[in-house]
């Protein structure tokens, strides 16, 4: 319970913040979207190095680790293509409400032991991709303009969506 509001609250948080960009230039603009999907894929990889840290449970760890990895790769597939197309992203609202909302999730779960830490974990993960995925769907890669940058969000699209499935098969093991 505790997991899904504060997920739900993440996730209130998340569209909220996308609504006065939305009035304000319609849709965000690609260098908004730059920084917001990095953002993203930040706050995943800070959560899996927690779980590698904390977390004595293989699945879990291994999980964290295969988090830790894929969104490391799409950083740095995101930096190379923001540096080849000299974009700049630029720090927004959503942004800056994300890394807010999972600064605070990250101190939540730092609390927990064991069992307990490892199911509030993956539960949060189950609700991030489901959110980062529904975003990625209903606002990014429409708004995108740069085809490569659209592509590229296509591609971590089908990834995440591969790691919310992962993340429901972990979490069924674990009840």
């Amino acid at each position: 319970m505790f997991m899904r509001s504060s997920t739900a609250a993440l996730a209130a948080l998340f569209f909220a913040s996308t609504a006065p960009l939305a009035q304000a230039a319609e849709k965000p603009t690609d260098p908004q979207i730059a920084h917001i999907a990095y953002t993203a894929d930040t706050i995943d990889i800070e959560a899996a190095k927690l779980a590698i840290k904390k977390s004595k449970n293989k699945e879990v760890v291994d999980f964290a680790k295969d988090m830790e990895r894929d969104h490391e790769a799409v950083n740095k597939q995101a930096l190379d293509l923001v540096k080849k197309l000299k974009v700049t992203p630029e720090d927004n609202d959503t942004s800056k409400a994300l890394a807010k909302a999972a600064k605070e999730e990250r101190a939540k779960l730092a609390k927990l032991k064991g069992a307990d830490f490892d199911k509030a974990y993956i539960e949060n993960e189950v609700a991030y991709h489901k959110q980062v995925n529904g975003a990625l769907e209903t606002l990014l890669i429409p708004s995108a303009s740069n085809a490569e940058l659209k592509s590229l969000l296509e591609t971590g699209l089908k990834i995440f969506q591969g790691h919310e499935q992962h993340a429901e098969h972990v979490a069924g093991m674990l009840k």
